[in-house]
């Protein structure tokens, strides 16, 4: 049976963060009904795994099974070529349990210093996306979106390591664009189109 989704269909977000959740269905262009994790109260699994890929599968069947829903999750971070890939999956737990990203920024700032390398030196977002069925069968992307830190944060929108990062070519941070140009171009619109390219 090939894989698909309908629109119309009801989907599980699998994540407690109202800015991914308001990202997430942005770029899935009101095509489905959404409910995210938060709000049927399911809990968070523990991220285990070694990969966005293998996080996003993850935190995708735990909601599936959870809440008899396809589900859709994101697993996504910065990763930093001068910590040599840090923080990478370990983005979110740099926020620390109040998820306070700007501490997390404050880390990326204060080790790239310790590390004697350059603060504007180069950095990605990657995001995997998983869609999960209930019953088992799931698929996963990957997107990717290269450029480099800006210090001093710049930027209100957004939400995560968006006030830090600059695309390449670009001149604002994703904390200071629109909305509609950060999905036009970011590592998780770029996922999205696999995983449309694949399901829809």
């Amino acid at each position: 049976m090939a894989l698909k989704l309908d629109p119309g269909q009801r989907l599980v977000l699998a994540t407690h963060n109202p800015g991914k959740v308001r990202e997430l269905a942005q770029i899935l262009e009101n095509r489905f009904e959404v409910v995210s994790a938060g709000e049927l109260g399911l809990p968070e699994p523990e991220e285990t795994e070694t990969t966005f890929e293998g996080n996003a599968l993850l935190k995708a069947r735990a909601a599936a099974e959870a809440s008899c829903l396809v589900a859709l999750a994101d697993d996504s971070g910065l990763s930093c070529a001068a910590l040599d890939g840090a923080p990478g999956i370990f983005s979110a737990r740099w926020a620390g349990p109040d998820k306070d990203f700007a501490l997390a920024m404050r880390h990326v700032e204060e080790r790239i210093a310790e590390a004697g390398r350059q603060l504007e030196d180069s950095c990605w977002f990657t995001c995997a996306l998983a869609a999960a069925w209930p019953d088992g069968p799931a698929v996963v992307v990957e997107g990717r979106v290269d450029g480099r830190l800006t210090f001093p944060p710049r930027g209100e929108r957004g939400f995560g390591y968006d006030p830090i990062f600059t695309p390449e070519g670009g001149a604002l941070t994703f904390g200071e664009m629109e909305a509609a140009a950060k999905d036009a171009m970011s590592h998780r619109a770029r996922a999205f189109a696999k995983l449309k390219a694949a399901l829809f």
